[in-house]
């Protein structure tokens, strides 16, 4: 979806426009732009930047709240157009992954599913068509607003070629630097670069780096629609936080929440995500997978807690969440003997 909060904004508020608009929070306070319109981009104005800075980049700006109701409703009605042409993999409220390959024509099924979205939801999108996941997303992002970019089987590596290394998710900046170092810039330059002497810097990641710059991925898309992929709570403080006590204690909390939601929905996880983010919004996760699915708050802070030590070095942070994936319903359930018992208080 193109700007999604902004347009379901929209919807209720239709004389904003054609203005410069962010969905966020407060600019005079620690508030984080999550969506902006065509208009404010223009300015520079994205998402993830600090509000107080797209207000200094455009003093004309308006900041609006979200409306979840109304963006969860709305995401609904994309997501059960979209699952009437194919298997649908929904990767968050405004992005999906659609396997169309039953049909005959799928270059008109995907002109043919924006234009749908657009007229039942006036909610605009954007489309990538490719052979697979990792393209698509890709061609999706390439002609917005509104654009459908199409490629075709075996364009993948030319239609990449051009593309700066940051297009292929999973290469961030720190990554993006390393192979700058190589003066490799660009798709086509990784994707033909001298295995050999990639191997020698990245190790085990350089076989998987070529192959996503040649535009090679086997994954299919996984339609589950009954039952969460992962579960994550946050926390962004008013002021960065170096207390590790009180940084612990948000752990604690965040890994009860979450427990309480798997039991709730009658489910264990096989990984413990940990989130952290610097107040120059460097972000970083870490995670831990364990056998035996867990669903107790004692065992996700366990884990989540031992990632934060093994981690953290005593810098300030912004944000910090904690998550689990992997999930899945249990066969079995091995049961705590005594699940409110705080055995810290014994010895």
């Amino acid at each position: 979806m193109d700007a999604f909060f902004v347009n379901v904004h929209l919807l209720e508020h239709p004389e904003d426009r054609g203005r410069p608009i962010a969905v966020g929070g407060n600019p005079s306070g620690r508030g984080v732009v999550a969506s902006a319109s065509y208009e404010a981009r223009q300015f520079g104005v994205h998402s993830a930047m600090p509000s107080s800075r797209a207000l200094r980049l455009c003093p004309t700006i308006k900041f609006v709240r979200h409306n979840w109701g109304l963006i969860k409703e709305t995401s609904s009605a994309v997501m059960d157009i979209l699952r009437e042409y194919g298997p649908l993999e929904k990767m968050s409220v405004d992005e999906a992954y659609v396997d169309v390959s039953d049909h005959a024509d799928p270059e008109t099924i995907a002109l043919v599913m924006r234009e749908r979205v657009k007229f039942e939801t006036d909610c605009p999108a954007s489309v990538g068509l490719a052979p697979s996941k990792l393209v698509a997303k890709i061609a999706s992002d390439y002609d917005k607003p509104e654009g459908c970019t199409i490629v075709l089987p075996g364009e993948e590596e030319q239609f990449m070629a051009p593309l700066p290394v940051r297009a292929i998710s999973g290469i961030g900046p720190a990554t993006a630097a390393k192979l700058a170092t190589f003066n490799i810039e660009t798709c086509g330059q990784l994707a033909t670069y001298d295995f050999t002497s990639l191997y020698a810097s990245f190790k085990n990641q350089a076989e998987s780096l070529q192959r996503r710059a040649q535009g090679i991925d086997h994954r299919k898309v996984e339609s589950d629609p009954g039952q969460s992929k992962s579960i994550s709570q946050e926390n962004t403080f008013n002021k960065d936080i170096d207390d590790r006590d009180h940084l612990c204690t948000q752990i604690k909390k965040m890994s009860e929440s979450i427990s309480a939601s798997l039991r709730r929905k009658n489910l264990i996880a096989h990984t413990v995500q940990l989130k952290f983010r610097w107040n120059d919004f460097t972000t970083f996760n870490r995670q831990r997978s364990v056998e035996n699915g867990i669903d107790s708050a004692r065992e996700i802070e366990r884990l989540a807690t031992a990632i934060f030590d093994g981690f953290w070095e005593g810098e300030k942070l912004r944000l910090i969440g904690v998550g689990v994936s992997n999930i899945i319903e249990p066969t079995g359930r091995q049961l705590e003997l005594f699940p409110d018992l705080n055995l810290s208080d014994y010895t």
